[in-house]
């Protein structure tokens, strides 16, 4: 059903506030048009016509890289987000279904912003023109989390088929429904724990293993509400029902689309942003973006993830803002990423590490261009937080500034002559990752470097003893150690001491393995599917990884919440017990599969 079209803005807020003379002044310079379903209604980077609300329809809004950020139905409206910021979209609009939608011209919008408050309010409340009032948990209404038409069924259907249902539909639980209205919910975690586990006939009704009377939520209450029931009562699954009929249904799932929203807007804002002070204005807001991602249960590696992808198209803008200042480039190039960056691991703490492949024949007048060129890149990645590294592994540095040829005989070199000097940057050197310019300059490159690395004994000998030099903080009976002296006495180093540990250890699986994986979760799970760790060995390791990487965010959250500037080092005490106990648990591992590495026997752990 549409909406009535003369009286749409009688109670759409915030056009409720104005008089009947001015809503019909909008409506007369607006037009009705009609979207098909499938149909394109704007793409990132178009040019806005204006703000459209939805009279009839379903309309799906995805970030730049093609992920949702939201589902909106009728009387939503979409599009403000672009007209506040040059009229450029951010997002792209898609019809989902068909639908009729009422453009009011962007001019018209715009004027409404300057002539009214409430619409100022409105429109500006959660908008990139004002990041001050950026929206989270305590502001979004659960009807714009919640997925709309949930999957249901009724209370006699059969385990067997509700387990069909949800295999089929790619979900997680089906909401149990009967004469109209909710009775229950059964997930998928019902059918293995109290179903497989108790070998339960398959004709068994869900009835008999559902929860029934679910806790619910009304469309009104506010996200934090979500995150507070799921948090308190530990669901995965919250109903949304109104006047006692289901309509909708938010996951933990939608919890983390909805805070991957805010990493998206970081991003698209990244993309055109004029200016290395823009992009430092638009990166002040990652601790505030990780507080809130840690604060909605996201696991370490989505929130390191998220936050690289921000420092990855910082650092394309600033490649293409040097092109245009420098003029276009007068050869191929390739800026890539080492370090954290380079693994996807970025936190609230990360200085730059990268370098620049140069296509073979580049000339000494065309090696003039790129200094200068790196060194805008590099000098803007520090005004954005992202400081220049201690050791100087920079593309400004002209040992990491050279030809493609230059590079394969490096790693030649390293292999060959496995120096202490050689296996650092060799470590370095194998967690590279293509950001921006011509990736053809790193084809096979690092499979070839792989193959040729893991086929030298004494080479991966020497690697195994340099990735053995990141200790945990264990004492001899294997309590915590902390920093005995300075500035961080009293506390753990959680990156040196503890993620770094397993950073070598991931990095000398993917060399025994030749694991195209540069992620350390990623190579632990590799790993461990490849058979380079046992099966309790490496779901230990990764359990512990996750322990200690977890526990480092959240001390990072912390001191942000305190208005304090984000760090690695962890004072014990200000641990319960509990998580004391757990954290030596974990270093214990770490230190367990260390030492199955230096004794050869990484496999049998």
């Amino acid at each position: 059903m549409s909406i009535d079209q003369p009286s749409i803005l009688s109670y759409l807020h915030p056009y409720d506030v104005l008089s009947s003379d001015a809503r019909n002044d909008i409506l007369e310079q607006s037009t009705w048009i009609n979207v098909g379903k499938g149909q394109q209604i704007y793409a990132c980077g178009d040019h806005l016509k204006g703000l459209y609300i939805i009279g009839s329809g379903q309309v799906s809004i995805t970030d730049a890289s093609g992920a949702p950020l939201s589902l909106l139905n009728r009387e939503n409206s979409f599009g403000e987000r672009g007209l506040l910021r040059d009229k450029i979209a951010v997002t792209t609009a898609t019809a989902d279904e068909d639908c009729r939608l009422l453009c009011i011209p962007a001019a018209l919008f715009r004027s409404l912003l300057t002539q009214h408050e409430a619409f100022q309010r409105f429109f500006d409340r959660s908008g990139p023109a004002a990041p001050s009032r950026k929206a989270d948990l305590t502001s979004v209404r659960v009807e714009a989390l919640m997925a709309t038409g949930p999957a249901v069924c009724s209370p006699d259907t059969s385990i067997k088929t509700a387990g069909r249902i949800m295999r089929d539909g790619r979900i997680s639980c089906l909401c149990v429904v009967a004469d109209g209205g909710l009775v229950g919910i059964v997930t998928l975690r019902d059918i293995v724990n109290k179903a497989v586990a108790e070998d339960l006939p398959k004709d068994t009704p869900v009835s008999s293993i559902m929860t029934a009377n679910p806790r619910v939520l009304p469309p009104s209450a506010i996200g934090s509400d979500v995150l507070h029931l799921m948090m308190e009562y530990r669901l995965g699954h919250l109903p949304v029902v109104s006047a006692g009929r289901l309509v909708g249904i938010v996951t933990q799932t939608d919890l983390t689309r909805f805070q991957a929203s805010h990493a998206a807007s970081l991003v698209a804002q990244a993309a055109h942003a004029r200016s290395a002070a823009d992009l430092a204005e638009i990166t002040a807001r990652i601790p505030g973006l990780l507080v809130q991602l840690v604060a909605a249960g996201n696991r370490h590696d989505a929130v390191t993830r998220m936050i690289t992808d921000i420092a990855d198209v910082v650092t394309r803008r600033l490649l293409r803002l040097a092109e245009e200042k420098f003029g276009p480039p007068p050869a191929k190039y390739l800026w890539l990423a080492c370090g954290s960056q380079g693994r996807q691991e970025q936190t609230g703490v990360s200085d730059q590490d990268n370098c620049l492949i140069l296509e073979d024949g580049t000339s000494d007048t065309d090696l003039e261009y790129f200094q200068p060129f790196a060194q805008f890149v590099s000098d803007g990645l520090n005004a954005c937080g992202y400081v220049y590294c201690p050791g100087d592994m920079m593309a400004t540095n002209p040992l990491w500034q050279q030809p493609l040829s230059v590079w394969k005989d490096y790693f030649k070199g390293w292999i060959a002559s496995p120096s202490k000097e050689a296996q650092m940057l060799a470590s370095v050197m194998f967690d590279l990752r293509p950001i921006g310019g011509d990736e053809s300059l790193f084809d096979d490159l690092h499979a070839q470097t792989l193959n040729a690395a893991a086929g030298n004994s004494i080479f991966t000998a020497h690697m195994a003893t340099n990735a053995l030099t990141h200790a945990t903080p264990l004492g001899l009976l294997r309590g915590l150690t902390t920093i005995r002296a300075g500035e961080h006495r009293n506390t753990i180093d959680t990156k040196l001491n503890g993620v770094i540990p397993v950073v070598d250890l991931g990095r000398m699986y993917a060399l025994q393995g030749q694991l195209p994986a540069l992620n350390t979760r990623a190579r632990l799970e590799a790993a461990l599917s490849a058979g380079i760790i046992s099966e309790s060995g490496g779901s230990d390791l990764i359990d512990a990884y996750d322990f200690v990487a977890q526990t480092r965010l959240e001390h990072q959250a912390n001191l942000i919440k305190q208005g304090r500037a984000p760090d690695n080092f962890l004072p014990p005490a200000t641990l319960s017990g509990f998580e004391r106990s757990h954290l030596r648990d974990a270093f214990v591992v770490i230190k367990t599969m260390q030492s199955a590495l230096m004794q050869g026997r990484g496999a049998l752990a």
